[in-house]
């Protein structure tokens, strides 16, 4: 295990905020096979994936005499891998103008709130349907239960659920690996799904779903809540994740704060 993160500081929260994403981003394109970038300059994981927000740029600290032609290296290694990809553009990230200078060479941008919540200060009498089970993911058949389910309405659909699941195959499902997958199921049937990643010294969660049918009922923080228990047991004291307008007020009812924001920007191959 990490050496677990107890500091609380603003500060604390969001480098680990940060630092957990960019962990992730980073395993999971190695395990794909992709390009990996690792210097004083920039951190990426270009490659290994068809979808865009996988291959990324996850690291920047640039002298601003130099950033557009970083920017210009990451376009050619995306180019040169053709495949989609994406700057996470966090707080930490330099220079200040980073988000213009990459609108300025094609990119789209979006936004995540980041948030964090102490673990020992949940809200965890949220109230949950009846007939609702959550399970850990331990094998391959229910891991194909769980992508059949993520790709019924997260990210882009069954390519990014056909993709995350082939990594996630790939790692194995013992205590010994960081990741740990949720499925949950209502009166039996699968309905939403969440991934706890430990990195940075703190618990990620990712990937939280609910199918359309079941939405608003509260699905989505019970599996996240699951995620965030089993964290809690083995000793994590920080919860992390970026969430979509959609999921704030979910997190929000949880205890999740917002302590910054992370720009992705997004950039395709031009059109033949």
């Amino acid at each position: 295990m990490d050496e677990v993160n107890q500091d609380l500081s603003p500060a604390s929260m969001i480098h680990a905020i940060e630092d957990n994403a960019a962990e992730l981003l980073l395993d999971m394109g190695r395990i794909g096979g992709g390009e990996q970038r690792v210097d004083a300059a920039l951190t990426w994981t270009i490659g290994g994936s068809p979808i865009d927000y996988h291959n990324c740029v996850v690291r920047a600290d640039l002298d601003p005499a130099g950033a557009d032609t970083a920017i210009a290296e990451s376009v050619r290694a995306m180019r040169d891998h053709g495949v989609p990809g994406t700057w996470h553009v966090g707080p930490s990230m330099r220079p200040s103008d980073l988000g213009d200078r990459l609108l300025a060479a094609g990119f789209e941008a979006g936004a995540e709130a980041g948030m964090a919540a102490d673990l020992h200060a949940l809200v965890e009498d949220l109230p949950t349907p009846d007939g609702l089970e959550i399970a850990r993911v331990t094998d391959r058949a229910t891991l194909a239960r769980w992508k059949d389910t993520l790709a019924q309405g997260f990210g882009e659909g069954e390519s990014e659920a056909a993709w995350v699941a082939q990594v996630y195959a790939r790692i194995g499902f013992g205590d010994d690996v960081p990741y740990r997958h949720y499925l949950a199921y209502l009166d039996g049937e699968p309905v939403g799904t969440s991934t706890l990643f430990l990195g940075a010294g703190v618990a990620g969660i990712y990937f939280v779903m609910a199918v359309p049918a079941a939405r608003r009922r509260g699905i989505g923080a019970a599996v996240t809540l699951a995620a965030l228990r089993d964290a809690r047991a083995l000793g994590y004291r920080i919860g992390v994740l970026g969430s979509s307008k959609a999921g704030h007020s979910v997190y929000a009812r949880l205890g999740f704060q917002d302590y910054c924001e992370i720009r992705v920007y997004e950039w395709a191959p031009p059109q033949a």
